[in-house]
């Protein structure tokens, strides 16, 4: 069973979470309710919830999420996705296209690119992460020790998960896959991301037949948090004003 929530009404937007968990992208999924049908799943094993043991991969949640706009009868689709939730919606896109209106990939992960590596989360610590994150690290620096027990439990266990589903962040065959998707691609990128940085991205828009490539200014890995409005005005444009049934 998966954990959802939907707010607002309008064009249909399925938004997917990265490595952070489902808390990067509320308030998001808030601002794009104004004037949108937004269904924003929890990946399972994120922020509390069970992850079932056969659950492993990014493909794996892909086919959850098909099956979720199945269940939810959703069409004319607008797939959101930031870090691994990019990744997922590749992968989502390759795989359901006719319920699929256009995908806007925020900062995704998962394509190999010579010169231009995923740094290794695993390896980091979580300031430096922040560091790498944001082009203003300070206004969203934390100190985990400092949360409360529950908080950092949380923190550890998406940390568990994600190790799960992405070690190394990337599958060597997603690239050439990508050449797959036939729904329109917005790939929008953080210009001070130094996660992925720029150059992967227009990698990955590259790797997409027809897909557009978007730089936002001042941004690092996550545009919701730290640009939500720039972010949200290009997402508005890729989604349109008519959609499917909400």
């Amino acid at each position: 069973m998966i954990s959802y929530t939907a707010q607002g009404t309008g064009p249909n937007v399925l938004l997917l979470h990265g490595g952070g968990g489902p808390q990067t992208v509320a308030g998001f999924a808030e601002l794009l309710s104004a004037d949108h049908h937004v269904v924003t799943p929890t990946h399972p094993g994120f922020g509390g919830t069970v992850r079932p043991a056969g659950l492993t991969t990014i493909a794996g949640l892909a086919a959850v999420y098909a099956e979720l706009l199945d269940e939810l009868q959703l069409t004319e689709v607008t797939v959101v996705g930031n870090s691994i939730g990019g990744w997922i919606a590749a992968e989502l896109a390759l795989l359901r296209a006719d319920r699929i209106k256009a995908v806007a990939l925020v900062d995704a992960v998962g394509i190999e690119v010579d010169g231009h590596p995923v740094v290794d989360f695993f390896a980091l610590d979580f300031p430096t992460i922040a560091k790498l994150s944001y082009f203003d690290p300070e206004k969203f620096r934390i100190d985990p020790a400092a949360l409360p027990p529950a908080a950092q439990e949380l923190m550890a266990g998406n940390r568990a998960t994600l190790a799960v589903y992405a070690t190394s962040m990337t599958d060597p065959t997603l690239r050439e896959r990508l050449a797959g998707i036939k729904v329109p691609t917005h790939v929008i990128w953080g210009d001070c991301d130094q996660i992925a940085d720029a150059e992967y991205g227009r990698a990955f828009a590259d790797a997409i037949p027809g897909a557009t490539f978007e730089v936002l200014k001042d941004t690092g890995h996550m545009p919701q948090l730290e640009s939500p409005e720039l972010l949200a005005s290009a997402v508005r444009r890729v989604a349109g004003d008519r959609g499917g049934d909400a």
